[in-house]
């Protein structure tokens, strides 16, 4: 087992902080609620020990994922494992199911912290390329092709994150095909769900195969990455059974706080209310950004089918770091993204969520400004 390594996008999120940005088009986040929106339904007696509490969290909170899940009546509470955000049930996934030499399939561009951890683990990793030409559409055929006896977890996002791009009902069907066929495991990241701009919510893959994992959290369409609540949710007993284990080594159990705050942020009435103001938001953030890039001569892209970010495609010959770089820096001060942090250096992310606080208007006239510099 190698030691595990840092990865260009963490870098790039260390190196922000420092800097003190004064906008940003990089967060990936809605806006996030303040803790006084929710005292009214907290207890004041809510002890602050976990002693007697389920390791599996809340029950409550466990129902209620289920429920914006859509997975009620086909799964139950007790297929979910309360984490400290989606990356501690993905972290949880990895760990458990690989070992050295074992093959992973990961989506390139994708959430980098699969290949951060299956590389430490040693294991076999594999890449499946998005085609841009494609709409960053996933190729199914190949993943076929792919698939075999020696393939033990397939790890993709849904949204993808970057590129927004969907799958939809029918590819997740026949995702979960290829992999039953093979027994290949199969965890989708769905951070973003709820947030899908042209399309109904996308079916949880957890299910829709019995090797299926969905992670998922507060952190993005609710904007609450502080209180580090998330979720696994898995039809395979022994995959939380093992997932409350390995924890027991780390974290021991979630946040209590958080869950209670989840909690009530999950219930059906709030949380339809929270999810069609992010949406509303979002909606004419996003439709402001898409008129800066299509105005904009060094830039063009395939505007995301759901989720907060996007990956811009740079006129040729300008690099991504290069335009991130002199965005952060004096005078500009300006929070984005490389797309090297993605594999993609000729390519930039960019984000709509933070609401007010991002200051999108400010951010992207500071974008044009980098980009005319480079130019001359």
């Amino acid at each position: 087992m190698d030691k595990v390594r840092t990865q260009a996008l963490f870098e790039s999120l260390l190196r922000s902080v420092d800097a003190a940005p004064e906008s940003f088009l990089g967060f990936s986040q809605a806006s996030p609620p303040r803790l006084g929106d929710f005292l009214s339904d907290l207890d004041p007696d809510m002890s602050l020990d976990w002693n007697g509490v389920s390791f599996q969290g809340l029950p409550a909170l466990r129902q209620h994922v289920i429920d914006q899940a859509g997975l009620t009546g086909v799964l139950t509470k007790d297929d979910v494992l309360i984490t400290a955000g989606a990356a501690e049930a993905n972290y949880l996934v990895l760990r458990q199911l690989l070992q050295a030499g074992d093959e992973i399939i990961i989506e390139r561009p994708g959430w980098p912290q699969a290949e951060v951890v299956a590389r430490s683990q040693g294991a076999d990793i594999r890449f499946i390329d998005r085609s841009e030409l494609e709409s960053w559409a996933l190729p199914l055929d190949r993943l076929k092709d792919m698939v075999g006896p020696q393939t033990k977890l397939i790890f993709l996002t849904n949204p993808n994150n970057p590129t927004g791009r969907l799958l939809s009902t029918d590819d997740l069907t026949e995702i979960a095909a290829i992999a039953r066929h093979h027994g290949a495991w199969v965890l989708v990241d769905e951070v973003y769900a709820g947030l899908e701009w042209s399309h109904p919510r996308m079916p949880a893959f957890a299910g829709l195969y019995e090797r299926g994992i969905s992670t998922g959290s507060v952190s993005k369409a609710f904007g609450m990455q502080g209180i580090r609540t998330g979720w696994m949710i898995c039809g395979d007993a022994g995959m939380i059974e093992d997932g409350v284990v390995l924890r027991e080594y780390s974290s021991q159990i979630s946040n209590h706080p958080g869950e209670a705050i989840a909690e009530i942020a999950l219930r059906p009435e709030r949380r339809q209310v929270m999810l069609e103001t992010v949406r509303r938001e979002s909606l004419v953030n996003l439709a402001q950004l898409a008129g800066f890039i299509d105005n904009h001569p060094a830039l063009s892209w395939h505007p995301p089918e759901g989720g907060l970010i996007g990956l811009v495609r740079l006129r040729s010959g300008i690099a991504g770091d290069d335009v991130a770089a002199r965005a952060l820096a004096p005078p500009h001060r300006t929070f984005l993204i490389s797309g090297s942090a993605y594999g993609q250096p000729h390519h930039i992310r960019l984000g709509v969520g933070g609401g007010p606080a991002a200051r999108l208007d400010a951010g992207l006239a500071c974008l044009g400004r980098v980009l005319d510099e480079i130019d001359r």
